[in-house]
Parts: structure tokens; C-alpha cells; sequence
């Protein structure tokens, strides 16, 4: 199946054909004809499935035929809530790629800058608003956005906004949308209350779900360093000596332990900058920046803030720490090794992650060979063996060490006759 199957209007074929898009992915392909119908939608994708075309497209569409119709108002027809700041950018600037020969005007709105300029584009009249939840709340409370003219709402990344506490916002904004309206939720995994929402939200919904990711690119090379935890830092600044790492991306479990880790590498003189959730926006897009344009070699990052970020010829994945949602292994290293470019992906592996290197082995369906040309290898006498089965021979010897003779004692007590 090709874009030009999906019974999409010339402008945005012109944009896709720019982009280089001809093929849709299967989320793409499920979802775009449902909402070109303008039914509701319940989408159970993950990041890096092109679920944002699957609903930046239609939409524009359904948009596009609106203002041909002479429906024009200034108040916003579109409203995508998702739960970061770089997602919002991103989910942006596909609205922008796709939408390119549609004359719509769109706003991105999220805190962490200067509100000025987002109340201005605002006042000027826009088609679509990407927001997060806390700024879009803060600006309807202000009286900016009036969404009594909104024809379609996006909830994205729906699992995210929970654990990011995000879902009491949302349903605040969800109480102000109009009754009638289409809605689309996507969403990687459906807890309980996602599933409730959901049911609360929509009307008679389409659920399209595509399978997880679960293999990884043969163009990136996978390695496991076995170490102790206290010992993580100084093994990521003995391997990040060699200079044939041009670019790494780090990620770590915890906003804490990335700010660590930066000061760990920046004290060893190796430039690294950290992105989460507790950095400004500013700091951030500048930690990126000077990332993508050889200024740091090194970017530090939770999942929750990489998410979405796309780096191009990036060589190194580290993981300064296991995931423990094996599905997130694969996307973090998938992250490198793109476009026919390769990519080596690292990871680090204590005794309290042996249970998530066995469940990431299961998931990608093979073993990752272990490296140990490094000074700070883990005692061998605390692994498992049938956790760690991708020993090599020499260290499985030095984990059963041959038995010892017991030595006889030198002294023995003297018996007490009665």
C-alpha cells in the first residue's frame, strides 16, 4: 500500500512526496482512513511507529476541507495534548512538514519560557494548538483559548500523561471541549485508568493496536558490560576516553542520576549536558543544540524526555542503567544505527539488573555477546549462571574455580580422661 491509496488531497501527497514518504507504516495505514471518516479512535502504539502522521494527516485533511467550505474562525478546530515539551516541538513540526501547501495556522504552547509570545500567536487567530497540559490549562484559565468552535482532540502518549501526573489537568481540559467532536487517544500500554478515560471520552471508537517493537536494526552492534553499580561511572568515563565516539547518548532511570552523571563526565573533562523534566526548556533546546552540532559529545537523558527525539548519525547508545520495560531497550537503541548509517549500543548490567538483561534477551530473541576489556568487571563469583549465559569460557572457569584440598588443622585439642 502506497499514501496515494489513502485517499489523501494533493497538497499533502506533495508534502509527503517532499519528505520522501511513500509508504505508510501499518498504524499509519490503519488509522488514517477511520479518522478521514471522522469516527472516534483508540490507538495502542508506542513512540517511533508513526503514529504522529497517522494523525497529523488526516486531520489536516479534514482541516484543509473545512477552510475550502469558507468554515473559517478564528478560534483553534484542533487541539493535541501530549506530555512533553520536545514532543509538543516535534508533533509541531510534523504538523508543519505535512501541512506545508495547506494555508492553517498552528500554535505550540507549553511552559518552561516566557508565555508572550504563544498568547500572541494565539490572539492572531489559529487553526490548531500542540500543548502541554500545564500551559494549555494555565492560558484557558487566563481566558486566551476559547475552544467552543474545537472539531478534533488528540490525547497522545495518554500512559505517559499518567505517569507523569498529567491526568487531573487533562481532565480538567477535556470538561471545557464541546460535547460533540471527534476524538483520538493513543496510548503505548493501557492501565486501568487509561482504559476509563478512555471509555469516559469516546464514542463508539475504532481501536487500532500495533504489535510492540521486539527486534532490533542488525545495523547496530549490542554489547553487555557486567560491573558492580558503584563502579557504572567510572566504567562509562573509561570507555567515553575513546575518541572514536563521536556522539552519546545516555539514558539513565532517573532525573537525578542523569544531572550525576554529567558532573561525573564533566569533571573528567568530557563535554555532556543532561535533558529531563526538572531543566527549563531553554536548557534543554541548548543541550540538544550544541549535541546535534558537535558542541558536547555527550547527552544525558531519562526516557521520558528523549522520547521523541530524533538525532541524526548518532554512533553510541549507552545504557548507564537497564530499562525495565524490555519494549524501551529497543527503542533506545534504535535510536542509533538509522538511515543505513551503524550504530553500537552499550549497556551496563549489575547484579540487582540480571532479571531485566533476561527478560531483554527474551524479548529481542538472542543473547548479547559480553564485553570484558574493561577494568571494572563484575566479581565473578555473585553472577548466576543461568542468568548470565553469554559468558565467555574464561570467565564461566573463574566462576567455578576448581575445589581445594581442605588443610589439616595444626592444632587439635587434647582429650580429658575422667
Amino acid at each position: 500500500m502506497l499514501f496515494k491509496d489513502l485517499s489523501l488531497i494533493e497538497p499533502i501527497l506533495r508534502a509527503l512526496q517532499t519528505e520522501g514518504y511513500l509508504t505508510p507504516t501499518p498504524i499509519q495505514a490503519q488509522s488514517i482512513p477511520i479518522i478521514l471518516q471522522q469516527k472516534d479512535l483508540l490507538g495502542c502504539a508506542q513512540t517511533g511507529t508513526g503514529k504522529t502522521a497517522a494523525f497529523a494527516i488526516p486531520m489536516l485533511q479534514l482541516l484543509a476541507e473545512d477552510f475550502v467550505k469558507g468554515k473559517k474562525t478564528k478560534s483553534p478546530k484542533a487541539l493535541i495534548l501530549t506530555p512533553t515539551r520536545e514532543l509538543a516541538i516535534q508533533i509541531d513540526e510534523s504538523f508543519a512538514a505535512y501541512g506545508r501547501h495547506i494555508p492553517l495556522k498552528r500554535s505550540v504552547i507549553f511552559g518552561g519560557v516566557s508565555q508572550h509570545a504563544q498568547v500572541m500567536s494565539l490572539q492572531q487567530g489559529v487553526d490548531i494548538i500542540v500543548a502541554t497540559p500545564g500551559r494549555m490549562l494555565d492560558l484557558m484559565g487566563q481566558g486566551y483559548i476559547d475552544l467552543k468552535a474545537l472539531q478534533i482532540f488528540v490525547l497522545d502518549e495518554a500512559d505517559r500523561m499518567l505517569d507523569m501526573g498529567f491526568v487531573n489537568d487533562v481532565k480538567k481540559i477535556i470538561a471545557k471541549l464541546p460535547q460533540k467532536r471527534q476524538t483520538l487517544l493513543f496510548s503505548a500500554t493501557m492501565p486501568k485508568e487509561i482504559q476509563d478515560l478512555a471509555n469516559s471520552i469516546l464514542t463508539r471508537a475504532t481501536k487500532v493496536e500495533v504489535t510492540p517493537v521486539s527486534s532490533t536494526a542488525d545495523t547496530v552492534e549490542q554489547f553487555i558490560f557486567f560491573t558492580e553499580k558503584k563502579n557504572k561511572a567510572n566504567l562509562l568515563t573509561f570507555l567515553l576516553k575513546d575518541k572514536s565516539i563521536k556522539s552519546a547518548l545516555v539514558f539513565t532511570r532517573t532525573k537525578h542520576g542523569a544531572d550525576k552523571v554529567v558532573k561525573i563526565l564533566n569533571a573528567a573533562t568530557i563535554k555532556a549536558a543532561a535533558i529531563h523534566g526538572n531543566k527549563s526548556q531553554n536548557a534543554r533546546q541548548t543541550a540538544l543544540q550544541n549535541f546535534k552540532n558537535g558542541a558536547i559529545r555527550v547527552l544525558v537523558a531519562t526516557d521520558i524526555a528523549a522520547r521523541g527525539i530524533d538525532i541524526d548519525e548518532l554512533s553510541h547508545v549507552f545504557n548507564f542503567e537497564l530499562p525495565e520495560v524490555p519494549e524501551t531497550y529497543v527503542h533506545r537503541i534504535g535510536r542509533t544505527g538509522r538511515a543505513g548509517n551503524s550504530g553500537i549500543a552499550l549497556s551496563f548490567c549489575d547484579v540487582e539488573e540480571k532479571l531485566l538483561l533476561r527478560d531483554i534477551q527474551k524479548l529481542i530473541g538472542k543473547q548479547i555477546p559480553v564485553r570484558i576489556d574493561h577494568p571494572y568487571l563484575i566479581p565473578q563469583a555473585i553472577l548466576e549462571p543461568k542468568v548470565f549465559q553469554t559468558l565467555p569460557k574464561e570467565l564461566q572457569k573463574q566462576k567455578n574455580p576448581a575445589p581445594q584440598k581442605k588443610k589439616k588443622k595444626w592444632y587439635r585439642k587434647p582429650s580429658v580422661k575422667k
